[in-house]
């Protein structure tokens, strides 16, 4: 595990733990582009990018499409987005120009080293340069943007597309105008907008928002909503006197809309619930959003934690949420995101608890080649079986990395 945790301090792409996130306008938006809610955030780099005439010209345009497209588009709705999405030109030539403009002292030089670096939300692209890094990043953003308008906008399945489709019927002779209508609304807001990648941006958000999908945002800033009682423990734990820095739970989410918790949630509770009241570890983290069945209104982290609370007594200052998660990959993924942004012991293991034939599917090659598939990385390393329903598992700090083709919980 030293291996895996020093291997980014080499590089000199280490992130820090104590970083803290900047929210920008939206979670929804930070989590899904950090690096565009850097641009727009940062007064000397936004100041940089509005008065380079390249990117201006950039901006001209996403502004001419939007008030051409309203005019132009009329019943094609693929004519407005498309002209909202990042073309392989644009996309190359903004990386281009980024790289030109950086300098290791400069407002970018300060955003990479300062932000993009100890924030570990890149930390898949450790191995390039920091003038690399930085056009990597926008790469992978800009992407993100065109992936969003793609499916929330055009209609393009997902990866998961029972639960994470668009709303509309994009056939209906009323999409069209919906899309005029959404389109129309980004033209006025973003009228006076001086950054490059704001129509196209807000475009994605917009869609998002009419889809009404902020799935991603659900109960934020968790640290002083739903985890804040948990969160004011983590520094006044003896963690010697723990064997795990955590029991996560894995989320089940029912077949029925009028269902709150299913079955296997309070069964996997219950297992959590015994292994916490042995002593093993001084936190429960309840991992599971808003998923089953499609759009539920359901959080499967929140009925746990309320499940736990009233009949299982756990108290809540021992129980963390991760609402966002959507598949048992991110479960994963998602608690070795929670315990390094809330301060706890990243070198000690933490316990996975659930049902026999999940917890085996969790420490199988065939899930770690499903995490390769689905997110290029594997955020954890495996240690022992305790028993059939109980197995270790050690963070690795690539969890960190934005997925940018989830924007429900990138």
């Amino acid at each position: 595990m030293l291996l895996t945790l020093t291997s980014f301090a080499q590089t000199g792409h280490a992130p820090k733990q104590d970083y803290q996130l900047i929210t920008g306008n939206s979670f929804v938006q930070s989590k899904n582009w950090y690096l565009l809610t850097l641009f727009e955030s940062l007064p000397d780099v936004k100041s940089l990018l509005e008065k380079d005439s390249e990117l201006a010209t950039l901006a001209g345009l996403k502004s001419e499409n939007l008030e051409r497209s309203v005019k132009e588009c009329k019943s094609d709705f693929l004519c407005y987005t498309g002209k909202m999405k990042f073309s392989a030109a644009e996309v190359d030539a903004v990386g281009a120009r980024l790289e030109a403009l950086y300098s290791e002292n400069n407002a970018l030089g300060k955003l990479v080293k300062q932000h993009l670096i100890p924030s570990g939300t890149y930390i898949l692209l450790k191995e390039a340069s920091e003038k690399a890094l930085l056009r990597k990043a926008w790469e992978q953003d800009a992407r993100g943007v065109n992936h969003t308008i793609e499916v929330y906008a055009e209609g393009k399945k997902p990866n998961y597309p029972a639960i994470d489709s668009i709303e509309f019927k994009i056939t209906a002779k009323s999409y069209p105008v919906l899309v005029y209508d959404a389109t129309d609304i980004v033209r006025q807001e973003r009228k006076g907008g001086k950054l490059f990648f704001g129509p196209s941006m807000h475009y994605a958000l917009q869609f998002l928002e009419v889809n009404e999908r902020h799935e991603a945002a659900d109960y934020e800033p968790m640290v002083s909503t739903v985890n804040k009682a948990a969160v004011d423990r983590v520094k006044k734990i003896d963690w010697n006197k723990f064997k795990y820095t955590l029991i996560l739970v894995p989320g089940a989410g029912p077949d029925t809309y009028d269902r709150a918790l299913s079955e296997g949630g309070m069964l996997r509770c219950r297992v959590a619930a015994l292994r916490y009241f042995e002593g093993l570890a001084p936190y429960i983290l309840v991992s599971g959003g808003r998923v089953h069945p499609f759009k539920t209104k359901y959080s499967e982290a929140f009925e746990m934690k309320k499940f736990l609370m009233e009949t299982l007594k756990v108290p809540e200052s021992a129980i963390i949420m991760d609402p966002h998660a959507r598949h048992t990959t991110t479960n994963m993924r998602n608690a070795v995101r929670l315990l390094y942004r809330y301060g706890m012991p990243v070198e000690k293991p933490c316990l996975v608890s659930t049902m026999r034939s999940q917890s085996y599917s969790i420490s199988s090659d065939a899930f770690v080649n499903r995490c390769m598939r689905e997110m290029n990385h594997v955020p954890y390393k495996l240690g022992k079986r305790l028993s059939e329903t109980d197995v270790e598992f050690y963070p690795v700090l690539d969890a960190l990395h934005i997925d940018a083709d989830e924007p429900l919980d990138p």
